[in-house]
């Protein structure tokens, strides 16, 4: 519309000034070596717009001339840079796709093509991965390393391969390195906070989730909930050498994460120690009330070292109570009813759990009621034994496929932090229902299964290889028999892991 109105309002002046120049003739002399010329005013202007429209084809031609090599080139670069970008376009559909050969050939054209870009680096690392060149793909991500705008994507690519050929202390330096060139990188934090705990240090990798959590990395419950581990793992490391360090460790631990039990576990045990029973009791019942769990019940019930076996009852039947009767609140029942030797409030207590399909724990608990109220070679006593050999599981430590007696901060598999939750493992290895198959009369041996290596503990050195390397299985190993409920308290540092104590595979 604009450009309408300007060309109308230019064509207007010019109509007007050719009228102008109609309504006033005049003559122009043109005086030049020795001649004259003379001509009116409007010859001479028609004179004067030819020359110019000459002039300036005259100059556009010369231009052009000049210019054709540089027209040339640049159109020649410019249908190379297509074809790069059509082969760049097409190299990055064959690796979606997984075609290697296709992906390398177009990698080769675009390189050629477009030379060192970042996309073409980036195509010819992915086209050698997966061709299996682990050694042409290694070397284009040195290349990004090396450039400033894709130092961090090189880096993780030599992450990755060093991970791959189990190089621990490559991996680590490419992921510390990112970290540091790039701290919002959630890979490069990751595989940081997995090696700081897979080397037990704690301190280092609460500092790792703090600076995760201020850059908005994670979520803040999680990140609470990652910081209460680390510092539960501290705790279990100072516990025997350093109660004061232990406790405060743990009490933070807790404040964190209430219900997170091992937290709990260590703070009611150190201040049982310190005498602060009632603070020890807060602690432990929150907790309890969140997750019942033996060890929870271990340490409650032996807060006072002095009880006596009735003391210890009332204090389960308070247990019980708190968590609306749960299955584990009536073990520690019939554990310290047995140890008072009331019987029959023991078998009170577990009579809901043993008419239907009782767990290993409640066969095993049944055996030494009716062992300890009968002796070990009666025939009801030797009859529960029989039936825990092949009864269904009790809740245990899980993580990954492993089953643990002991909690630990990381996943002995995976090196996952926090990875370990108390639920029943899947009943793989379970024995036949009771009505398939007859009891035996002599008690069985409990069925070997794999293990795999330990879990990473405050008693167990740090593993050699960080916990996203870890790789292989164990020796053998028979599962243990749980200790009782409620056995006396042990001021002593907790006892190193034995075989017996190491995680075992789901089959």
């Amino acid at each position: 519309m604009w450009r309408a109105l300007v060309f109308l309002a230019l064509l207007a002046v010019a109509a007007y000034g050719a009228v102008w120049i109609a309504d006033h003739p005049g003559t122009v002399t043109v005086v030049w070596n020795g001649y004259e010329v003379g001509m009116s005013l409007a010859i001479a202007l028609t004179g004067v717009l030819v020359a110019a429209i000459v002039l300036g084809l005259i100059w556009a031609i010369v231009t052009g001339v000049i210019g054709l090599p540089a027209s040339i080139s640049r159109s020649t670069r410019e249908r190379r840079r297509n074809k790069g970008l059509a082969s760049l376009s097409r190299g990055m559909i064959a690796v979606g796709s997984g075609d290697p050969l296709a992906a390398r050939r177009h990698a080769g054209d675009a390189e050629r093509l477009l030379g060192s870009q970042p996309l073409t680096l980036l195509l010819k690392a992915q086209a050698a991965q997966i061709s299996g060149d682990r050694d042409a793909a290694e070397q284009a991500f040195k290349r990004m390393a090396d450039d400033p705008e894709t130092r961090v994507l090189g880096l993780r690519g030599l992450f990755v391969e060093a991970r791959r050929r189990e190089d621990e202390g490559a991996a680590r330096a490419y992921a510390a390195e990112a970290a540091r060139l790039a701290p919002s990188v959630t890979w490069a934090n990751e595989a940081v906070l997995e090696a700081q705990c897979a080397d037990g240090e704690w301190s280092a990798a609460t500092e790792t989730v703090e600076r995760r959590a201020a850059l908005g990395l994670m979520d803040k419950n999680a990140a609470r909930r990652q910081r209460a581990v680390l510092l539960t793992a501290a705790a279990q490391r100072h516990e025997a050498g350093e109660p004061d360090t232990a406790t405060e460790q743990a009490l933070k631990a807790v404040k964190l994460a209430p219900d997170l039990v091992p937290a709990a576990v260590i703070a009611g045990r150190l201040l049982a120690r310190r005498n602060d029973l009632r603070k020890a009791a807060k602690i432990l019942e929150a907790a309890w009330k969140a997750t019942p769990h033996p060890e929870l019940a271990k340490v409650y019930l032996n807060l006072r070292t002095g009880d006596s076996a009735r003391d210890r009852l009332a204090r389960a039947e308070n247990l019980a109570k708190l968590s609306s009767w749960d299955p584990e609140s009536r073990l520690v029942i019939a554990q310290a009813a047995t140890e008072a030797k009331d019987f029959a409030r023991a078998r009170e207590a577990l009579a809901p759990l043993a008419d239907d399909r009782p767990t290993a724990r409640v066969c095993r608990m049944m055996a030494r009621i009716e062992a300890a109220e009968h002796g070990a070679e009666s025939g009801r006593s030797r009859e529960w034994l029989a039936r825990a050999a092949r009864a269904p599981r009790d809740p245990a430590w899980v993580a990954d496929g492993v089953i643990s007696e002991r909690w630990a901060p990381v996943s002995p598999v995976t090196g996952r932090l926090d990875a370990f939750v108390w639920k029943t493992p899947p009943e793989i290895l379970a024995g036949p229902d009771e009505d398939e198959a007859p009891a035996p009369t002599e008690p069985v041996a409990p069925t070997e299964i794999p293990a795999v290596p330990a879990p990473i503990t405050a008693d167990s050195p740090a593993p050699s290889t960080p916990g996203f390397l870890q790789t292989g299985a164990g020796t053998p190993s028979t599962p243990p028999t749980p200790a009782p409920v409620n056995a006396p308290a042990n001021p002593s540092p907790a006892p190193q892991e034995t075989a017996a104590d190491r995680p075992r595979r789901i089959a």
